[in-house]
């Protein structure tokens, strides 16, 4: 399993504040403000990152092109969420860090004329950042943001080249096997 990115103390504490637009409040409030957004401004895609705004989506008819699910909430095991999808992609990426795996288990599933669920073993949280690189322009990229409510990442070419750098900074040698 090839690491290609590693978080780095420095960028943990950049990204724990919200890359998109932050919808604050109760989960009817943050619903129904994100189903607006949706109507309003028919984005391409909707990927959800995370178990549970997976989950509030579907709840709400909001049915992601792509869900990306670890079976965790807060770093705690749970059942598997019920999630309507036609497609189902394992894949490992270990906490801290971004996968050659994972990338090309997101590439094929934007790819995909389905909806998709991807199942990660290890962490999904970091492959917000792989979404929004690979993500279909105008598409929406959404997460929630612990105690806080959900974050909105509309993917422009300005977000794919704040992405980048961020990559960038988490970059790995790669060495030849």
């Amino acid at each position: 399993m090839a690491i290609v990115y590693s978080l780095t103390p420095e960028l943990r504490t950049k990204l724990k504040k919200p890359i998109g637009t932050l919808i604050r409040g109760s989960f009817a409030e943050t619903m129904k403000r994100l189903k607006d957004m949706t109507e309003k401004e028919k984005p391409a895609a909707i990927v959800s990152v995370g178990d549970t705004v997976s989950k509030n989506l579907t709840k709400n008819h909001l049915f992601p092109q792509v869900s990306i699910v670890d079976n965790r909430v807060m770093r705690k095991g749970i059942q598997p969420i019920p999630l309507t999808t036609e497609k189902t992609i394992h894949t490992r990426n270990p906490p801290g860090t971004i996968t050659e795996e994972a990338v090309t288990a997101i590439q094929d599933a934007l790819k995909s004329n389905c909806r998709v669920r991807i199942i990660v073993d290890g962490e999904e949280d970091l492959l917000t950042l792989i979404a929004i690189l690979h993500g279909p322009k105008n598409s929406f990229v959404v997460y929630g943001q612990p105690y806080e409510g959900v974050v909105v990442v509309k993917v422009t070419p300005e977000k794919k080249a704040e992405v980048a750098r961020i990559l960038k900074a988490m970059e790995r040698s790669r060495k030849a096997k």
